[in-house]
């Protein structure tokens, strides 16, 4: 591939629900452009962009996938996103490399959550976005109610450039409103052939475009008076003002085809490279410099000090870290030390790559606009801004989700404890909608992801590239146990064996302290009753014994023990024995003071569309749910409520069934707050078999 720069490169992201046709159409653009000689398909895994086991297993997007290609003297960066909700972190770092987004709708399925979804980050990035209506030619498709669909639910500023001819068996052409030519294909697409419109469309094409120019010409002060005046617009002014309001996104164009045809394929491609704007049609792009605090900016041109952003990281156990960029400014060679302005670190580039997929082609230099992959590095991670060392900048970070969906993962072979935290930390330098972390109370590792595919493909791939089996399990719930009452107790230990014995006696008060408090010790010991060396080890009797209630063996929390007197032997006692009478003695007094259950409360926060608002009420209720309050926000509404965690592990699934996909939530940890009585015999009956059983 030759050297493109700045204006002859187009940055562009593939987005739709999962299953409006990304991948296969990304197939024919490849094939189109002489990149490929036959189109892969998605059924028998030998796509371009899902080259990875679990994507062919599954057949859908995981990962993004970088598909550069060459089309009319312009160098086209696709990048193919997922369309799945599980995967939607992949979509948040695309959106930082692109310029234009390509938003798939399918003509039969029509307007789908991933379709607002997508639309909704796009809009929010600023970008400007052509839509493709896909699969034209399938049965039930209706091009008319899709744009409609479309048009209500999206925006009112979406256009149609291309009407089909004929739909589902009978798709066979498409009508330019531009150039108001028919273009019908062959097979594959391979050949197009333009001629007028047929004569039974042309009433149909006189009202889509007297539509499409009133959109344009609002976008220009120019173009409207003429148009107002019934003036001819020339096609070159047209298409110029057509160019910017694309730009500055008050036109988002339609166009349609069939991906997995060919039909339509080639006129689409002419339309992003003609259409879409070039890096250096964008804004400056806007960060700040780490030495000074100053505001800086970067202009997309190769003369300018270098700049950078890491927008995703793939790890593999023998290649090691690729860390794809986009470079917003000046020029990176191969040979070059990277200064990362996001860690004040510096590190020399292994190599320097142009992706294709799974297909790596080394390269001497990337310059602005551009993207491409570094390889063999380690100190360099996603979101990571690199940057001329002598102006430096750091470009805002890139904002995923909250993973929510919560799993313990276990290993399935003795001794791969140690191996499960090593996967799992190079596993999420790539992805980082997922953390992982240790329960210290259930001595469990947990991992958090978006969904339940998302850790199913995570447990694969932990298999897969790093040779650790695991079993993904509902987490333990972290209990705790404390008390209601208040008792005053001792503990004596007492044992003669011949020799030497062992005696420790002492006295504890214990009663409940506010919630969250953890717990407190006094001592009140005076007269000497017990030596003073020997207190610590009473206390270190005690906190061993909180360890392990005596309801149903979980930790105890939120209590003060105060030991007031006790005894001891001038030969027998020792730090032992009176380690072992505070513990005896913490465990009588539990029983007395009318020991309970406590679980763990969230914080949830759940954003609804009102038309669904009812419904997720009364799952929370379901879940014991307590509602604090609701507040409307950009179009929906905003449910918070505190929920017990036992309730929410699975929770992101079971919202995606009520709402359709259209809600989504976080949840913090809030409090400990009591079981009811009912629940906690459960719990605690559970608890009391499996113990027996060991």
């Amino acid at each position: 591939m030759k050297k493109h720069e700045g204006r002859s490169i187009r940055n562009i992201g593939f987005f739709s629900h999962a299953g409006a046709g990304k991948t296969t159409l990304s197939e024919s653009m490849l094939f189109n452009a002489g990149v490929t000689t036959r189109r892969g398909k998605v059924e028998e895994g030998n796509t371009v962009s899902d080259w990875e086991p679990e994507e062919i297993k599954r057949r859908l997007s995981i990962d993004l996938s970088v598909i550069p290609f060459e089309w009319k003297d312009r160098k086209v960066n696709l990048i193919d996103t997922p369309g799945y909700a599980d995967f939607i972190g992949n979509v948040m770092g695309a959106l930082r490399a692109i310029d234009g987004g390509a938003l798939l709708v399918c003509a039969v399925s029509g307007v789908e959550v991933g379709t607002e979804r997508s639309w909704k980050s796009l809009q929010e990035k600023n970008l400007p976005v052509v839509i493709f209506i896909n699969k034209i030619d399938r049965e039930g498709a209706n091009y008319e109610k899709v744009l409609k669909s479309l048009q209500e639910k999206l925006s009112e500023r979406i256009t149609p450039l291309f009407l089909p001819i004929g739909k589902e068996s009978d798709f066979r052409g498409i009508i330019n409103l531009l150039t108001q030519k028919a273009y019908y294909f062959e097979k594959e697409g391979k050949g197009v052939r333009e001629e007028a419109v047929p004569d039974e469309m042309k009433e149909a094409v006189a009202e889509f475009r007297e539509a499409m120019l009133e959109n344009i010409a609002e976008t220009s002060d120019e173009l409207l008076n003429m148009y107002l005046e019934g003036k001819t617009i020339e096609p070159t002014l047209l298409e110029k003002s057509l160019k910017e309001a694309i730009r500055q996104r008050k036109v988002f164009p339609v166009l349609c085809g069939s991906g997995l045809l060919n039909f339509g394929v080639t006129l689409f491609m002419d339309f992003m490279a003609d259409y879409l704007p070039s890096p250096e049609d964008m804004p400056p792009v806007s960060g700040i410099n780490p030495k000074t605090n100053v505001p800086a900016e970067r202009v997309p041109a190769r003369e300018a000090p270098f700049s950078a952003q890491v927008f995703k990281i793939i790890s593999d156990p023998y290649v090691g870290k690729l860390a794809i960029i986009r470079v917003y400014s000046g020029l990176l060679s191969a040979d070059a030390r990277l200064y990362n302005a996001t860690r004040d670190s510096e590190e020399k580039i292994g190599q320097l790559i142009s992706l294709r997929g799974k297909n790596q082609e080394i390269i001497s230099e990337v310059g602005a606009g551009d993207i491409a992959a570094l390889a063999k590095i380690s100190g360099i991670y996603t979101g990571d801004s690199l940057s001329d060392k002598n102006d430096p900048i750091v470009f805002p970070v890139i904002e995923f989700p909250e993973p929510n969906y919560l799993a313990a993962v276990k290993p399935l072979s003795r001794g791969d404890e140690d191996k499960i935290s090593q996967a799992l930390g190079r596993l999420l330098e790539e992805d980082f909608t997922i953390k992982m972390e240790r329960n210290t109370d259930t001595k469990e590792e947990i991992v958090a992801g978006l969904g339940d595919i998302h850790l199913d493909v995570l447990a694969e791939k932990m298999k897969r590239k790093f040779g650790v089996d695991v079993s993904l399990t509902v987490p333990r719930v972290s209990y705790k146990e404390t008390i209601k009452g208040s008792t005053k107790t001792e503990g004596k230990y007492k044992r003669q064996s011949g020799g030497r014995g062992q005696y420790g006696h002492c006295w504890i008060e214990l009663e409940p302290i506010a919630r969250s408090e953890g717990f407190e010790f006094v001592d009140k010991i005076v007269g000497g009753s017990i030596p003073r060396n020997y207190i610590p080890s009473v206390e270190k009797g005690i906190l061993e014994a909180m360890q392990e209630g005596i309801l149903a063996g979980y930790p105890v929390t939120d209590v003060r023990v105060t030991v007031f007197d006790g005894s001891f032997h001038p030969v027998d006692s020792s730090d032992m024995a009176f380690k072992i009478a505070g513990s005896m003695a913490f465990k009588k007094a539990s029983q007395d003071a009318n020991p309970v259950l406590l679980e763990p409360i969230v914080n949830c926060e759940v954003r609804v569309p009102e038309d669904f608002m009812g419904d997720v009420i009364g799952d929370l209720n379901s879940r014991r749910g307590k509602i604090l309050g609701m507040d409307p926000e950009d179009g929906v509404q905003i449910i918070r409520a505190q929920v017990p965690m036992a309730e929410v592990f699975r929770y992101s699934v079971d919202l995606r069934s009520i709402t359709q996909g259209r809600a989504s939530f976080i949840m913090r940890f809030s409090h400990y707050e009591e079981i009811p009585a009912q629940i906690a015999e459960g719990i605690i009956t559970k608890a009391q078999r499996e113990k027996a059983q060991e």
